[in-house]
């Protein structure tokens, strides 16, 4: 099976028909780049109730809210303290590095977000994918199941990336339409599809 056999399988399959228009809820946005951090080692629900405690979703408020107070707000996310410290921190360093959250998608690296306290390859490639659109395919444990699945092992985070990302770009014409020419859309959709199929 290569990437667009598997891309084309789960397509087929209509599993986005309720989706934001890049699957995940929020992208280009500051609401986007919190819950990317908060969905680490948690559902997805659990990251929403999340959101809804926080007062406001801006790297301003991040560094002026208090700690404690931070943590009890993303208790559901779970691991609360850990992750306040890492979300005040992260956008403290957005804001010393970029000046605003505006000049952040357009100018940060996936090297400074690997650098980035608590930030690993996963969470670093949701940001670029989906806060930055830059034209990167994120892999998850999901992924992993799937290829699996389908009889494809790896052991490397970066095999199943390049597997997957140049199995799309080599035959990108034959879905470009559908993706309105757009790669970064691609992936952002395909890793949707990836997710909502395996949460089943």
């Amino acid at each position: 099976m290569t990437a667009l056999d598997l891309y084309l399988f789960l397509k087929d399959k209509n599993l986005l028909k309720n989706a934001p228009k890049y699957w995940w809820p929020n992208a280009g946005t500051e609401w986007g780049l919190i819950s990317a951090i908060l969905t680490q080692n948690t559902k997805w629900q659990n990251v929403e109730k999340s959101m809804n405690n926080l007062d406001d979703v801006s790297l301003e408020y991040l560094i002026q809210i208090d700690e404690r107070v931070l943590a009890q707000k993303i208790a559901p996310s779970g691991f609360k303290n850990q992750k306040a410290k890492r979300l005040k921190l992260l956008a403290k360093n957005i804001m010393d590095e970029f000046g605003d959250f505006e000049n952040f998608p357009e100018n940060v690296t996936r090297e400074w977000l690997l650098n980035q306290k608590g930030i690993g390859q996963e969470t670093a490639d949701a940001i670029l994918c989906y806060v930055c659109f830059r034209e990167v395919m994120v892999v998850d444990k999901y992924t992993q199941k799937l290829l699996a699945k389908n009889g494809l092992e790896f052991y490397e985070y970066e095999d199943i990336q390049y597997f997957l990302q140049s199995g799309i770009e080599d035959n990108f014409d034959k879905i470009a339409k559908e993706n309105e020419n757009n790669l970064n859309l691609c992936y952002a959709r395909f890793h949707g599809m990836i997710v909502e199929e395996m949460k089943r």
